[in-house]
């Protein structure tokens, strides 16, 4: 049987890696995030198999006649924060090296779990900037660029409107380029020298799932199949959801007799 430490390690390890895959971390890093505090407390027999939706963690004491214990965590929502990432990576190796108990590092763990994102207005101008200058790399005017600078903000705005009520990816990414293809084809047609399509570009990059990609290919790359292809899935899902969103307003505008298309 397990004993009152051992399970309280369990906890801290799969908590810390709940906290690394809620925020985009690969497979592997989780894995051997967890194995390595647990053989750090004296839990040398221990399997780990984590998957974007849910971690495995099988361990016992070594003998043929003990008990094997397992732990399932699932889960439920994914985000990309790797600030949260870097910073369970330092607190493993600390925990690790140091002398550092299990309640101290879970106090660690909940201060790096509650820690908030970067404030709404730095994140807007974040995604402004990311739309406008793509928006110049696709061949935008600084017309353009303007126009995509505030089809940044406004796309970013209701991505983080739709988060907040738990909105689906899907749904989530068709209504943010909906909305910038929308912004885009109107400026277009009230702006002289304004072009819809350097700034539907530029606001969709906010929403392309790069992480999720390179995510997916490292998986693969590592041996983590099931995971590589749940991600790289994910990704796709998230690409068409981009391009029925944009594609549906660029349609409906060459329908109503908007722009020529």
């Amino acid at each position: 049987m397990v004993n009152v430490f051992q399970k309280k390690v369990l906890i801290l390890a799969i908590y810390a890696g709940e906290i690394m895959m809620k925020n985009g971390a690969e497979i592997y890093r989780v894995e051997d995030t967890i194995t390595r505090i647990c053989k750090a407390c004296g839990i040398n027999y221990i399997e780990v198999f984590a998957t974007p939706t849910g971690i495995f963690v099988s361990l016992d004491k070594g003998g043929e006649e003990n008990d094997t214990q397992t732990y399932i965590k699932r889960i439920k929502s994914t985000n990309t924060d790797l600030n949260k990432i870097s910073m369970i990576n330092r607190f493993s190796r600390e925990f690790t090296t140091t002398d550092l108990s299990v309640e101290d590092g879970m106090k660690m763990l909940k201060e790096i779990d509650g820690q908030k994102p970067y404030p709404l207005p730095v994140r807007l101008l974040g995604a402004a900037m990311v739309s406008s200058f793509f928006c110049l790399i696709f061949g935008g005017t600084v017309v353009d660029f303007c126009v995509a600078f505030l089809a940044g903000v406004i796309c970013y705005l209701l991505s983080a409107f739709l988060t907040k009520y738990e909105i689906n990816f899907f749904i989530r990414g068709f209504c943010c380029c909906a909305l910038a293809s929308f912004i885009a084809m109107t400026a277009a047609t009230s702006i002289t020298f304004a072009s819809y399509e350097p700034i539907i570009i530029g606001s969709i990059m906010i929403f392309v799932p790069g992480v999720a990609i390179t995510n997916s290919i490292r998986d693969f790359l590592s041996g983590d199949m099931l995971s590589g292809v749940a991600r790289m899935t994910e990704a796709l899902l998230t690409a068409v959801s981009l391009a029925a969103g944009a594609g549906v307003i660029i349609k409906l505008w060459g329908v109503i007799g908007g722009v020529p298309i």
